[in-house]
């Protein structure tokens, strides 16, 4: 009888196939195959409402992949919008490419294959600082922003035009409904207990008004104990007037407007909310 100790076995072994690998190579090939068009209202009007991964370029550098669960024009258009109110950069920047799927096949998280096919090329620098998370909330506005963040690169403009309230008398209330829905970033303002605070009337003049206008505009018309404060990515209202924020870089207190200078944490790589995931498509 043939002595086998000690010898390996050599009518077995293993073998391993990636499919995830595969498909994300082959996602990554058909996006590479896509010429970019400009981030425009346009061209995104005549995307269909149909789910599938998308990818962002800045002045030709690609700079962030993402997906969308159901219509990818709308998944975009917060990117356009989101861009549109930012210093430091500017639409015209901007190119995209995007590729519908199926719907089952947003299981598979398409988005994931192709962030790790792109990052081991050092690629997507915009997957790693916070571009695509949505408002934190009230529990993250005393985060200190580290300086490769997104909104620390790029803070937000408060000298955005918005589009022309109806002139003349209004409420408090009416005004911060409306700057709201118009400023291209975050605007969060106490909604709750708020008593008499918004029932007060304010003048709105026959022209347009930057986001810091009505800033001051409407600091000014609100109880000494309510302030503004902006901090990189959104601004944010409530009755706390002295207290600070360590991002925040400006504050309007009654008649003041305060230039302050933000707290910067150490460069480092972001934590990503769902940034791919659709919110609100």
């Amino acid at each position: 009888m043939p002595d086998t100790a000690g010898r390996d076995s050599a009518n077995h072994g293993d073998f391993r196939l990636s499919i995830t690998q595969a498909l994300g190579d082959q996602l990554a090939d058909a996006l590479d195959d896509l010429s970019p068009a400009p981030l425009t209202e346009s061209n995104l009007s005549e995307l269909e409402d149909r789910p599938g991964v998308y990818q962002l370029y800045r002045n030709g550098e690609f700079v962030y992949v993402g997906k969308a669960d159901k219509s990818l024009p709308t998944r975009i258009q917060k990117h356009l919008r989101k861009v549109s109110g930012r210093q430091g950069i500017s639409l015209s920047e901007m190119t995209f490419t995007c590729l519908y799927v199926a719907e089952d096949f947003s299981a598979l998280a398409p988005e994931k294959l192709l962030i790790k096919n792109y990052k081991e090329r050092g690629e997507i620098p915009w997957n790693n600082n916070g571009f695509g998370n949505n408002d934190p909330g009230k529990r993250r506005d005393e985060t200190v922003v580290k300086e490769n963040h997104f909104d620390a690169l790029f803070p937000i403009d408060l000298g955005r035009m918005i589009p022309r309230i109806k002139p003349g008398t209004t409420t408090i209330a009416k005004l911060l409904a409306h700057v709201s829905k118009e400023a291209p970033y975050t605007f969060r303002y106490e909604k709750k207990k708020v008593g008499s605070a918004y029932k007060g009337t304010i003048q709105v003049p026959e022209t347009d008004l930057t986001v810091d206008q009505l800033f001051a505009l409407i600091a000014r018309s609100l109880p000494e104990e309510w302030q503004i404060a902006v901090l990189p990515g959104r601004a944010i209202l409530y009755p706390d007037n002295g207290r600070t924020y360590p991002s925040a870089w400006r504050y309007y207190r009654g008649g003041q407007v305060l230039d302050v200078e933000p707290e910067i944490g150490e460069a480092g790589e972001i934590p990503e909310e769902p940034d791919v995931v659709d919110d609100a498509d």
